[in-house]
Formats: structure tokens, C-alpha cells, sequence
């Protein structure tokens, strides 16, 4: 029996996890990615300030070293190559591309200058290449972020971080310099249901109450439960009562004189963006707690509305996937549709992680989730059903003048960028165009 040959499309955590897991398995693995480098949101979606969530790369990276392993940056599936020929090429196409656009409010004014996916923002302050023209309007006094998890306080957070806190980070150097300009002062939160059922984790949380130059700032009133989240806590886990206590303390506090401040609110949604060509201010409606028939519960929203002023909306509402040419797609749930990772209706095709099951769970929940798709991979590779036609992807690539980025090429990248940081303190100084990275990797080629 010949070697099973898979490729794997996306180079985030569930790919690795992929590829690690196969590599293990015997098999030969191509890891395609349309970025010059590798990680996906381990690198550009991880926010700067907390640099051990960054450690998983360590992982990848002994996954990188392993003699099977390929890696194939600034190659498109859909563009540079097709999915009918990657499945020309090998035994099996397993898709990690992740969640790469967000879900949309769907309400007026959402499209108004000032009013963008927090997606968006994290990409800037990350440095993805894709996002480095973007020009957030900083000049504001306040800052509305919407949605309750993990991301939205990420955001909250970078905008009310000192110069001091952001200067031993890998944030890029013109979201620093922005960020510290801005006029921003006030960042409200608002979370569409309570306290109880907020999806960020205590960690998080608390960290918004060590904030160097920030109060965190919490309405008691927001605090006192309905009948409905009272007896929710009842059965809930230790993380919902964490919150909870910790917000108790936040609403407890006086307050420090600190130049900025960082309000959580609860209950409320936003309805409309208001402004005359540019975001102005936001209009709310406050909610009720209701239980539904399945006991879930819902918000539900009353007659109470209220106006905010402010120049900045992020919209943090969740990730959602995006289709890719020739792999089926669910419109509705943003997702490839798989049974257990093998996609519907397209033998030899797998998806993991995210694009897998939505964007949910952090990165060590793809390890489980790629060993699940992995398994249903092998177990088709046991009975006989994959079988590739044959060849070899890096000669239709050069055929094709496709400039792809090897392994080597991101161990360029990824050695300059740690140089540029160390006299400066920092974990690296990212390279953010795709000329520098490109330009970067060609040098190991020409001996530079």
C-alpha cells in the first residue's frame, strides 16, 4: 500500500492539529495556506497583551520539523489551484480554513463610516496584511463595543491600554501609535442578555479590573438577577458564578481617577447607528429576560430605548465561515456540512475545526475536534475509498508562476521579526505588507 498523501487547507490550529495527527498516522502532509504565514488566529487573532495563548506554536512548529510535513504559504485554493485538482493530487483534502468574515447585526446604520467588525479591528492591531490600509477613527471621546465574549473584551481592552502596557507586545506599531493618540476615553460593552449568561471567561473578566489606565465600571442594578438567571445559576458552572462574583466587585468599586473608563452594560441590543455620514451615536433598546418553551433564555426586547453619542461602533457578534469554489457550503450555519468531519456528499473532502463546527471553544478544542475528523480520514483510507490520480503540487504551482512560501521561507519571516523585537523588548516587530513578508521569504532563495 502506497503512502497516504493529504492536504491540508488552512495552517491554524485545527490544521496543525490535522497534520500532526496524520503525520503520526504514517501519511505525507502538504499544508496549504493563502498567507505567507502559518497560524492563522495563534498569530493575527490572539490579542498582543497576552502573549502565552501565542505558546501554541511551539507545538506547531514540532509538527513543522517532521520529515513528511510540507508547508505551501501564499497558495489560494480557488485561485492558484482548484479543489477538483487538489483532489487530482492526493488521497485526501481536509479543510481548516476556520471563520474568516463576522456575523452582521442586521440592523440600520451598520454600514455608516465608524462602525466596523471588531474582526476587523484585531486584524489591524495584529498585523495581517489584508487590514494594514484600514484608518479607524480614533479621534472620538467614546467607544461602543457590542457583544459579551471573549473578543469584544479583547478589543475594549486594547483601546484602553497605556503606551506603557502595549510597548512589550507584538502589537504593530501603527495601532500602537493610534490607539495612544486617540481621544478615546469612555468604551462601553453591551451585552444583549445579563450578567449570567455572558460568554467571556473569569480570566478575561478580571483582567479588566487591573487595567493600568482604565476603571472598569459596573451598574448594580445590572446585577440583580430575574427569576429567569436566578435559577439558571442555580445549575450553572463554576465559570458563570466567577463572573458573577467578579462583576459584584467591579460594581462595588469607587472608581480611581484613572484617565479612561470601561463600562459593562447588560440588557440591552443595539436597534440602530445614528449619524450623518459617519457613526454618531447608537440607539438601544433595553431587554427582558424571558424563558422559552426549549428553556432557553431569551432576550426580548421592552419599550425602554436609550441614546449613546459616539464615533466608534465594533460589532462583535461572532465569526462566521465563508464558501470556497467547488467545496459544498451551509449558507445558514456559515459551516462546510460534515458528518463527524467527512464533508456531505464529497468523498475524500474533510473539514476541522471552526468551518467544521462554528466558532466556538478555544484553540486546544481543535486538537479533539481535527483527531475526530482524522479518525473518519484513516478509517477511508483502511477500506480502500482514497485514491488520487497523482502528481505533485509544488511543479503545478511553479508551472503556474504561483510564488509559494516553503517552510524555510516562514522561518525567514519569522527570525527577522524576532530580531526587530528583541533590542526593542518585544516578542517581535511583524512584518504587515505582503510585499515584506514575500520579499522576506525570497531572500533565503537568493542566499540574502
Amino acid at each position: 500500500m502506497s503512502t497516504l498523501r493529504v492536504a491540508v487547507v488552512g495552517s491554524g490550529p485545527a490544521g496543525f492539529y490535522a497534520a500532526d495527527y496524520l503525520l503520526e498516522a504514517g501519511a505525507q502532509v502538504d499544508v496549504l495556506e493563502r498567507l505567507p504565514t502559518p497560524w492563522g488566529l495563534v498569530r493575527l487573532g490572539v490579542a498582543p497583551d497576552h502573549p502565552e495563548l501565542k505558546t501554541a506554536s511551539r507545538v506547531f512548529e514540532k509538527t513543522a520539523a517532521k520529515d513528511a510535513f510540507r508547508f505551501f504559504g501564499n497558495v489560494e485554493v480557488g485561485k492558484d489551484v482548484s479543489h477538483e485538482e487538489l483532489l487530482g493530487l492526493y488521497d485526501a483534502v481536509v479543510y481548516t480554513v476556520g471563520a474568516q468574515t463576522d456575523r452582521r447585526l442586521g440592523i440600520p446604520g451598520e454600514e455608516l463610516p465608524g462602525s466596523w467588525a471588531a474582526t476587523e479591528f484585531v486584524a489591524w492591531y495584529n498585523g495581517h496584511p489584508d487590514y494594514q490600509h484600514l484608518e479607524f477613527d480614533l479621534s472620538s471621546e467614546r467607544a461602543v463595543v457590542i457583544g459579551n465574549g471573549n473578543v469584544a473584551i479583547d478589543v475594549a481592552r486594547i483601546l484602553a491600554r497605556t503606551e506603557d502596557e502595549l510597548a512589550p507586545t507584538d502589537i504593530t506599531e501603527q495601532s500602537t501609535a493610534a490607539i495612544v493618540a486617540s481621544s478615546i476615553t469612555d468604551i462601553v460593552m453591551l451585552g444583549r442578555r445579563g450578567p449570567v449568561q455572558a460568554a467571556f471567561t473569569p480570566p478575561e473578566l478580571k483582567e479588566l479590573g487591573e487595567l493600568g489606565g482604565a476603571d472598569v465600571v459596573v451598574d448594580a442594578a445590572d446585577l440583580v438577577l430575574d427569576a429567569a438567571s436566578e435559577a439558571s445559576l442555580e445549575s450553572a458552572g463554576a465559570r458563570t458564578k466567577r463572573n458573577l462574583d467578579i462583576l459584584r466587585e467591579f460594581a462595588a468599586r469607587s472608581g480611581n481617577g484613572k484617565p479612561k473608563q470601561l463600562a459593562l452594560r447588560f440588557c440591552v441590543s443595539p436597534v440602530q447607528v445614528l449619524g450623518e455620514g459617519k457613526v454618531e451615536a447608537i440607539q438601544l433598546v433595553r431587554n427582558a429576560l424571558v424563558t422559552n418553551d426549549d428553556g432557553e433564555i431569551k432576550a426580548v426586547p421592552t419599550e425602554e430605548v436609550d441614546v449613546i453619542p459616539c464615533g466608534l461602533v465594533l460589532r462583535s457578534v461572532g465569526y462566521r465561515g465563508v464558501g470556497l469554489p467547488g467545496v459544498p457550503f451551509d449558507e445558514r450555519r456559515g459551516v462546510i456540512p460534515n458528518e463527524e468531519g467527512r464533508v456531505t456528499g464529497q468523498p475524500r473532502v474533510y473539514a476541522a475545526g471552526w468551518i467544521k463546527r462554528g466558532p466556538s471553544g478555544v484553540i486546544g478544542t481543535n486538537k479533539k475536534d481535527a483527531a475526530e475528523t482524522c479518525n473518519r480520514l484513516l478509517e477511508d483510507a483502511s477500506a480502500g475509498r482514497l485514491e488520487c490520480t497523482g502528481g505533485q503540487l509544488e511543479e503545478l504551482l511553479r508551472e503556474r508562476g504561483v510564488d509559494f512560501v516553503e517552510y524555510a521561507g516562514w522561518q525567514a519571516i519569522d527570525e527577522h521579526e524576532r530580531s526587530l523585537g528583541e533590542p526593542l523588548g518585544r516578542p517581535r516587530v511583524k512584518l504587515t505588507s505582503w510585499d515584506e513578508l514575500l520579499a522576506r521569504a525570497r531572500e533565503l532563495d537568493s542566499g540574502a
